[in-house]
């Protein structure tokens, strides 16, 4: 099982490609798409329910493609910032039999030393990175070194943010090329990103069928 956390803030095709490369690249049965309050982003837009139900859209767009995807708000559930190393036990507890891979983009894993706990991620999971092809991972600590057989790189590029997005979205520019059409449709109806007002609404979520 691969284990994918993310602010999705909101989800992208960037998001989209790595989980579909990464169900036939690694041959992996089930993807767990766990939406988090990341401690090292602050600057999250969009409320809690929203950003859950558009990651919901986003393993649905997965799962047209053959079921493998389910999401995970354990760790909005509990109402205080998100750490890998809990989310990982927690999977565990849910599917003891299972072994783990997390997935990571290069962008989070730069800040591989700053995570709660993360030399006892090596125990918990293989960790596979998706890098851009253009870089190398140059930015292990040591004890990670020593451990590379724990951590794989796959090289992929694909350019595009959700920082990008919610400023494309705040100056009135299009993202329907950026965004699944069902998170696009999402983020109009319920004008998320245009300002801080709205973008971090309460209101409850209008269900879509994708």
């Amino acid at each position: 099982m691969a284990v994918f956390g993310g602010t999705f803030d909101p989800p992208h095709n960037g998001h989209l490609a790595l989980s579909l490369y990464a169900r036939e690249l690694l041959q992996i049965d089930r993807i767990f798409i766990s939406v988090s309050n990341n401690p090292l982003k602050h600057n999250r837009r969009a409320a809690d329910v929203h950003r859950k139900r558009m990651a919901e859209l986003l393993s649905a767009e997965i799962n047209r493609t053959g079921l493998c995807s389910q999401v995970s708000g354990w760790e909005l559930e509990k109402q205080q910032e998100s750490y890998t190393v809990d989310l990982l036990n927690y999977v565990h507890q849910l599917y003891p039999h299972d072994n783990l891979t997390l997935l990571v983009g290069e962008d989070s894993f730069r800040e591989f030393p700053l995570w709660k706990d993360y030399e006892k991620l090596f125990s918990l999971c293989d960790i596979v990175v998706f890098r851009r092809a253009e870089t190398g991972i140059h930015l292990l600590p040591p004890d990670a070194l020593q451990r590379k057989e724990s951590i794989a790189t796959i090289d992929f590029t694909y350019g595009v943010s959700s920082t990008e997005i919610r400023e494309l979205v705040a100056t009135g520019q299009t993202i329907s090329r950026l965004v699944p059409s069902s998170v696009h449709r999402y983020i109009i109806e319920h004008a998320l990103y245009l300002q801080p007002s709205l973008s971090t609404s309460t209101q409850e979520p209008r269900h879509r069928e994708s």
